[in-house]
């Protein structure tokens, strides 16, 4: 059973910044890729950043130069640091991990930019 745990989530100004985290239960190198991803209220949940096993990341064009994605494989750990945040960044964020065909969820960290 693989678990997922996020938090850093939180209510934040407009050009705020956070730093989200994903605490795995078992090895990072266990799946072939980690990443974030966002749901706000009414849409589709959406990709926001990914790193694979060999240290590749990607980013959804709308985060890029404002979020970072980063790990600690000593910690079993996915952060996401994001900067300059906006009103449309409002969403819940859940960590994402692939193994194969399997992909496993965290239970979400809410993250609210408004004045």
């Amino acid at each position: 059973q693989v678990q997922l745990v996020e938090s850093g989530g939180g209510l934040v100004q407009p050009g705020g910044s956070l730093r989200l985290s994903c605490a795995a239960s078992r090895s990072l190198f266990s799946f072939d890729v980690m990443g974030w991803y966002r749901q706000a209220p009414g849409k589709q949940r959406e990709l926001v950043a990914t790193i694979t096993n060999g240290g590749f990341i990607n980013y959804v064009n709308s985060v890029k130069g404002r979020f970072t994605i980063s790990r600690d494989v000593a910690l079993k750990a996915v952060y996401l640091q994001v900067n300059s945040l906006k009103p449309e960044d409002t969403a819940v964020y859940f960590c994402n991990a692939r193994q194969g065909l399997w992909d496993y969820w965290g239970q979400g960290t809410q993250v609210t930019v408004s004045s």
